[in-house]
Parts: C-alpha cells; sequence; structure tokens
C-alpha cells in the first residue's frame, strides 16, 4: 500500500502484469533487432479494442533506452538533455528506500528514451483504419502530438488533440524494410523535420510501424524482428 506518497520496498513491479498483458497479442510482437546502442527498456503501451466476440484489435508499442556511446555508459554524452528542474529532482536523496524497480525506473529518466518507437498492431477485420498507411500515420502523429507539441506550436492537449501533424499524402510508397533479414515492401514518412516513420504490412492481419526522431537515427539500425522475451 502507498503510504504518505511512497511506495515500499516490496511494492510489485508493474511491468510484469503489464508483460502478462501483452502475452494477449495474438501475433508476435516486433522490436529492433539487437543492437549495442538500444536497450530494450521493458515497457511497453498497449492499446486494444474490444467488439461483440471478443478482442478485435490490439497493438504493442515498445520503448528503448538509446546509448550513444555503448562502449562507454558513463560518457556524458549517453545523457538526455534535461532542464534543470527535473535534473534535481533527479539528483535529490530519497527519504525512504524505494523498490528496486522503482530506482531503475528514475535512473532511466537520466538518458534518452526512443518512446513507443517500434509498434505492432493487429487487426481481426480488415477497415479503412487498419491500412498500413493509416496506421503509420497515425503512429507517426502520436509520437509529434505528445513529444513535439512546443516544436509544433501546440497548446493545451485538451484543445489540440485532433490535430494532425500528417496526412497520409506525406507518405512515400516505394521504399523496402528489413524483417527477420528479408526485405519486404514498406512505407515510409521522410519529409518531417522532427521525425523519420517506417511501416510494413507483415502479413494480412499485422502491421509493424517504427517512429524516430531525426537526431537519433544516426545511432540505430533500422531493422526489426520478433521481440525477445522480457526479463524482469
Amino acid at each position: 500500500m502507498r503510504f504518505g506518497g511512497f511506495l515500499p520496498e516490496d511494492a510489485p513491479d508493474p511491468r510484469i502484469a503489464q508483460a502478462e498483458k501483452a502475452k494477449l497479442m495474438p501475433v508476435p510482437i516486433m522490436g529492433f533487432v539487437p543492437q549495442p546502442t538500444l536497450e530494450d527498456a521493458n515497457m511497453e503501451n498497449i492499446m486494444s479494442q474490444q467488439g461483440t466476440t471478443g478482442l478485435s484489435q490490439m497493438s504493442v508499442s515498445i520503448h528503448y533506452t538509446l546509448w550513444r556511446n555503448s562502449d562507454d555508459r558513463s560518457d556524458p554524452v549517453n545523457l538526455a538533455d534535461l532542464d534543470d528542474s527535473t535534473r534535481r529532482a533527479l539528483d535529490e536523496p530519497v527519504p525512504r528506500p524505494r523498490p528496486a524497480w522503482l530506482v531503475e525506473m528514475v535512473e532511466r529518466r537520466r538518458y534518452p528514451m526512443l518512446w513507443e518507437a517500434v509498434r505492432t498492431t493487429w487487426t481481426r477485420d480488415a477497415s479503412e483504419f487498419s491500412t498500413p498507411s493509416r496506421l503509420l500515420m497515425d503512429h507517426a502523429n502520436h509520437i509529434l502530438m505528445n513529444r513535439f507539441r512546443k516544436e509544433l506550436g501546440l497548446g493545451d492537449m485538451a484543445v489540440d488533440r485532433f490535430v494532425s501533424p500528417l496526412t497520409e499524402k506525406a507518405i512515400n510508397r516505394e521504399t523496402v524494410l528489413t524483417v527477420d533479414g528479408a526485405e519486404v515492401p514498406a512505407l515510409e514518412i521522410d519529409t518531417d523535420p522532427f521525425v523519420y516513420a517506417i511501416g510494413a504490412e507483415l502479413s494480412t492481419d499485422t502491421v509493424l510501424t517504427a517512429v524516430v526522431r531525426r537526431d537519433e537515427l544516426p545511432y540505430i539500425r533500422l531493422k526489426f524482428t520478433q521481440r525477445r522475451p522480457m526479463t524482469v
């Protein structure tokens, strides 16, 4: 239980329950191929829809910690660009012991996070809202609306929540991406100044999309495979 706003040391790790929820995904969850600069943060964003006959759509998005210098994690180049108040909050000593998982998650805030970078979407019944182009555009807009509000000149989320910075006109339909070592036809958005997005239909009911900040692209190989089992 919570006491005075602090979690007890034995508070359960919420990632375990989230990992169990992710197991409901009817298809394999995809991620970046293993690479030194990326660390799976063991955190997912899960969205699902239920129809009259059960699960009708589900998506799982994966977060990654970025290591610009993976050979030396103590190198300051690895640190995120934090404002002074956030940095002070991270450096302040805490009056009570914390659960180990919370200490880890707080420490991760010091480093850049590829937020919801790779998303797998499964749809039972195809519709205009489940096409690869629509899902790619929705993923890219989701990142832009949540991570680049200041750069886009957007105000309060309650006012601007229906703004769509990108439309399907931004999509290039003549590219490829690598999945499990094989090239597959893909779509990309390569005109936005803040993010690069790429996606592909993996099967009739499954679409893979990925959205990455442009300034992080030099550190990442845009190749994909089935995500490894989580270790939390």
